[in-house]
């Protein structure tokens, strides 16, 4: 927990000195499924984190999981209507509980992955979409790695119905480990004020050699300070298959 605790630390610093001017536009990646259809402008500075987030699911044989994991994506505007950036997740406790028998708990660090995501220009902007490409490098600890290196291909599409609801489609592949996996997530937002915002989503992960998982959940987010964020979201499973329960926690921050 020390580490989530310097997180935090560093965070708040950060927040502290933090410009107030931000773009009209901003808007972060977190939290949620997909991504905002949106870059940072050419120079900004973005640091998101959950702290934590947590899973929980049981199996069919009755093994119950639980995970707690800090997660941090830094995102940086090299030019117009593109950005790099660079994630991973610095701690993660990883509990596991067979049925009758001893719980065995494990911890350690969690794969490197760096991105490049570009805004799509359109003529209207009640329309946006950004694709984002990615890949993770199997740095991580063992008991938590994905053990592979992974590559990614996601694409995020909002449309502004008003100046309070906006609707999202996201989608995403993964290669890696000699499997495909294809998600899929419509999302609905509203923003009830200029500083607090609400979503619904629902997730659908197809992969290769096993069963397809479904999700939904909801979040909230507002916007302390022009540059910083807090946020709360949880998702649960809608089968058999899928994680229990998942939700987190999250600060993000803008510096230009």
């Amino acid at each position: 927990m020390r580490c989530s605790a310097l997180l935090l630390s560093l965070l708040f610093s950060g927040a502290v000195h933090a410009q107030q001017d931000a773009p009209p536009d901003l808007a972060f990646d977190r939290p949620g499924i997909g991504f905002a259809a949106s870059t940072l402008p050419r120079g900004g500075v973005a640091l998101e984190a959950g702290l934590p987030s947590f899973s929980r699911d049981r199996d069919d044989a009755g093994v119950l999981s639980t995970q707690y994991s800090t997660d941090l994506n830094l995102r940086i505007g090299v030019a117009s209507h593109m950005e790099l950036q660079a994630f991973t997740s610095p701690w993660n406790h990883l509990r596991v509980a067979p049925r009758g028998a001893p719980s065995e708990r494990s911890h350690g660090a969690g794969d490197l992955g760096l991105g490049l995501k570009v805004a799509l220009p359109f003529s209207s902007e009640k329309h946006a979409l950004a694709v984002l490409a990615s890949t993770t490098f199997a740095t991580g600890s063992r008991d938590v790695s994905e053990g592979a290196t992974q590559y990614a291909l996601g694409a995020s599409y909002e449309y502004d119905f008003n100046d309070q609801w906006t609707g999202a489609l996201y989608a995403n592949v993964t290669r890696g480990g000699s499997e495909d996996s294809v998600t899929w997530a419509p999302s609905l937002s509203f923003a009830a004020t200029d500083a607090l915002s609400t979503y619904l989503e629902a997730g659908f992960t197809d992969t290769d050699g096993e069963p397809s998982t479904e999700i939904a959940g909801a979040g909230i987010t507002w916007m302390v300070t022009p540059t910083v964020q807090l946020d709360a979201s949880f998702d649960v499973g809608l089968d058999d298959d899928s994680p229990d329960v998942q939700a987190g926690l999250g600060v993000s921050v803008y510096f230009q």
